[in-house]
Parts: C-alpha cells; structure tokens; sequence
C-alpha cells in the first residue's frame, strides 16, 4: 500500500486527531467487513490512538485493502430498503386502525351504571361472601367514569404511528 493513498503525513511526521480519526474509521470498515477479529480490532484501535506519526498510522493499516468495496457490500441494498419501508409502513397502518378501532370502542363503551344497577351489584357480592361463611359489609362499587386513559392512549399511538407513515412515504417519495 501506499501511504500517499491514505493520505496520512509520510515517515515521522506528527498525525492529527483527525488523521486518527480516519485511521480508526478504516479500522472500523475492515472489523465490519470480517477482515479482522475483535481482539486484532482492539490491539490496532489502541495503536491507532497513541500513534504520533504518519508511519505509525500507515504500519497498523498496511496489511488492510485501502478501498472499502466488501464493507459496503454490507450495507442494506436498496430493494430491500424500500421492501423493508412497505413492510414497517403496512404493519404500522395494521397497528393505527387497530389503536384507533381500540379507541373508538372503548370510547362508546361508556355507560354509567345507575345507583340501582350499583346497589344490586353490592347485594350480590355480599351473598357471595355470605354462602363462603365471610359476612364482611362490601362497600358500594363506585360509579364507573369515562375511561380516558384506554380511549386516549390508544388514539394517540395510533396518531404517531400514521406520522410514521407520512414521515416514511415522504422520505421515499424524496428519494425518488
């Protein structure tokens, strides 16, 4: 290899953090690409950031190819980006009317017991606990409200998750 191709400073020149920096990047490509085990990755990164010179640099990454071809092999290909964007757009549509359908329900499920329906339910769970032998004075049930929490979260997840989709089919449409 040639240490102008690399462009670190040649023989006992002093190096940059910046220079250490790209040294460590390439380091970084060669561990990703499986040319080197991480224990060799550990050594030559600590090499790397106590190198002083060009050489030092250029001796820890000279048995390493300069170009990175194999360590973008590794990098999702575009059809299986966009497959991978349909796929996480449809399950988030799948889950948002899902949520939504969750929302609604719960939200027209609301309907508030009388004080009759209330008594009747606090004589039956007295005689319940009455024919087990425990004669334990049960408290009135409390009037069940509006159940915000379980209409509401489930409206708002659906909400961020058509953002998702919007931010998602704008992002593809750009690329485009």
């Amino acid at each position: 290899m040639h240490r102008d191709a690399r462009d670190f400073p040649p023989g006992h020149l002093r190096v940059s953090d910046v220079e250490r920096d790209k040294a460590l990047s390439e380091l970084t490509d060669a561990f990703q690409a499986g040319r080197i085990a991480r224990d060799e990755f550990d050594e030559r990164s600590t090499q790397i950031l106590t190198a002083r010179t060009g050489q030092e640099l250029t001796a820890v990454l000279a048995d390493l190819p300069l170009d990175r071809a194999d360590a973008k092999h590794t990098l999702m290909k575009p059809a299986h980006r966009v497959i991978a964007v349909r796929t996480t757009m449809g399950a988030s549509a799948v889950a948002a009317v899902s949520l939504a359908a969750v929302s609604l329900a719960t939200a027209l499920s609301y309907a508030p017991q009388t004080l009759a329906e209330r008594e009747f339910a606090q004589k039956v769970a007295e005689k319940v606990l009455a024919q087990h032998g425990i004669s334990v004075p049960v408290p009135l049930p409390a009037s069940p409200g509006f159940d915000w929490v379980g209409t509401i979260t489930p409206a708002i997840i659906a909400m961020l998750l058509i953002g998702l989709i919007i931010a998602l089919h704008k992002s593809r449409a750009d690329r485009l």
